[in-house]
């Protein structure tokens, strides 16, 4: 057997390592275009920042080092020019010499990635202007930082790399504005959750255009709808499409988008030809829909899975659900499944709870918190998707949800996860655990929800009752419109100043303390409302604003 694989990095380079530990004898072949064959494109950006000083250390794996441990053919500055399925054969130039020569195969491989979008804006090829993909779009930056001494720098585009970017900008010393066309940083996350990156990433020294997009650059300046910012570097990430015009020329099946289709097994319309990586249309996990979702690790699966189906071992891709996880210097986010834009485009009725939980134990030392959205089914209560912003223990967290996701688990069953604990590392009652204890008393009617995005339309006429359950030192520092307050520890006594008739909505800082409010209250007849999320989160996203933490023993 022989196998070409075109392409190497995550999907390629994985193939290629799984076949030959499959099949000792057979013939491999990896075709890449470029100098580096095996490379860490996600520590790219650290690189840039200072956070990785060896080069060598972005280079996983070289091609000396695939043929000595795998016996692998590796050709570096080979470009595949063409494909001939019914040929089976592969049109392969030296891009140094330009010599082509063709190549025959039994198996075919495409891992060819994708490219950075450029969008078609005046002063996009000026020399001040990159793009990061490749170690050498990196060293570009890299030698640009060092010799043009650059004091300010604009990111195109907030996303994952883009934001990333900018902190390693900022470590850098310069400068820095994120432009970003829709209204908040990090596609995968919901307008709510992002506005603690917002005040965060602001604190920091960045400056953000929201709502907000290029359209001309120049040798110091990026012109904006309305206004421009100085500049003298720009980082283009705007996103990644699908590098398949290999594809499309031998008639290999495209999506509008231009993703190569492929089934399960990873094969294309042509049985001997599979794809794998950021080329290929994936199937979203939770809704089963068509998908581009460019990620390391799916494309490390796929090209496992067809290197298994290459040598005869039953394998398939069952979908990604876009686990992602994202250092902000000191801030962590992360994301796993869908998000509520997405649910919503599906046609998905959902539920959904906030929760703010201590990442360790609170009385051992620097426990933070951290805020959690889980979303689930309203039909089955099966986990739809989750969101963490916070800084310490976020990643372990998400890894539990996104697991308990692939497994098909019910909103409800998080609660009785058995998760390690001691001070140091958690709680008792792990966030995890609280979001299932949470959404519980929301599925089985133990409590029922408003949302900060309910609040301005509640009325004020008196036909319901706004209770604020929060402390006198907390409401000095603010309340919401309309709201009466008594405190929690207080409420029993003054029930006769509540009317009986009308609904209570209430709120207290995270939604724990209006929670046990509800249950007091509703155990004495009333119809009773606690804001998911609380006070906290309302401040967050309506007024953007960082409100203090509430300290049981300092608020009074």
């Amino acid at each position: 057997m022989k196998t070409i694989i075109i392409g190497g990095v995550a999907g390629g380079a994985s193939a290629a390592a799984r076949l030959r530990r499959l099949n000792e004898n057979d013939e491999i072949i990896i075709l890449e275009r470029g100098n580096y064959i095996s490379f860490a494109n996600c520590g790219l950006p650290y690189f840039i920042g200072g956070e990785i000083t060896d080069k060598n250390m972005l280079t996983l794996q070289t091609p000396e080092s695939l043929h000595k441990r795998f016996n692998i053919d590796v050709r570096v500055k080979s470009e595949a020019v063409k494909i001939s399925p019914e040929n089976h054969t592969v049109t392969v130039r030296n891009t140094d010499t330009g010599e082509e020569y063709e190549e025959l195969y039994d198996k075919l491989i495409l891992s060819p990635g994708a490219e950075s979008i450029r969008p078609d804006i005046k002063g996009i090829e000026l020399p001040h202007v990159f793009t990061l993909r490749s170690i050498p779009d990196t060293m570009k930056i890299k030698s640009f930082i060092d010799d043009k001494k650059p004091k300010k720098a604009v990111v195109v585009g907030g996303g994952y790399i883009g934001v990333e970017m900018a902190e390693n900008l900022v470590n850098a010393d310069l400068e820095v504005s994120i432009v970003e066309l829709a209204d908040h940083l990090i596609a995968s996350l919901d307008a709510d959750m992002a506005a603690d990156v917002h005040r965060y990433i602001r604190s920091k020294g960045i400056k953000l255009f929201l709502n907000n997009a290029v359209t001309e650059i120049s040798d110091n300046k990026v012109i904006l709808h309305n206004e421009s910012i100085e500049a003298d570097m720009v980082i283009m990430s705007v996103g990644v499409r699908p590098e398949t015009s290999l594809a499309r020329k031998c008639g290999i099946a495209l999506n509008s988008r231009g993703s190569i289709i492929v089934n399960s097994h990873m094969q294309t319309n042509y049985p001997d030809i599979y794809a794998v990586g950021d080329a290929v249309e994936a199937k979203e996990y939770i809704t089963g829909s068509p998908a581009f979702i460019p990620l390391a690790g799916p494309a490390n699966k796929q090209g496992r899975i067809a290197a298994d189906n290459i040598s005869g071992i039953p394998s398939e891709y069952n979908g990604t659900q876009g686990s992602a996880v994202l250092k902000l210097f000191d801030m962590t986010i992360a994301t796993t499944g869908v998000n509520e834009k997405r649910a919503a485009s599906e046609g998905i009725d959902y539920e959904k709870t906030y929760t703010y939980s201590a990442s360790h134990a609170s009385y051992y030392p620097n426990a933070t918190n951290m805020s959690v959205k889980v979303l689930w089914d309203k039909k089955n209560h099966n986990l739809l998707g989750a969101q963490i912003v916070g800084f310490d223990g976020v990643d372990k967290r998400m890894d539990v949800l996104a697991t308990a996701i692939r497994f098909g688990a019910k909103v409800t069953d998080l609660k009785d996860l058995e998760l390690c604990y001691a001070p140091p590392f958690g709680s008792a009652k792990d966030p995890v655990n609280m979001a299932g204890f949470v959404a519980e008393n929301v599925t089985n009617g133990t409590v029922k929800q408003f949302y900060w995005h309910d609040v301005e339309k509640l009325p004020r006429d008196g036909s319901v009752t706004l209770l604020d359950v929060r402390t006198k030192t907390e409401i000095a520092r603010g309340m919401i419109d309309g709201f009466v307050n008594i405190p929690l520890d207080t409420l029993r006594d003054n029930l006769d100043k509540i009317p009986t008739d009308k609904p209570v909505y209430v709120h207290c800082h995270s939604g724990l303390r209006s929670y046990i409010a509800c249950r007091i209250l509703g155990g004495n007849g009333y119809d009773c409302y606690n804001l998911a999320g609380g006070w906290r989160l309302y401040e967050s996203v309506i007024n953007d604003r960082t409100v203090p933490e509430y300290i049981c023993t300092e608020c009074k």
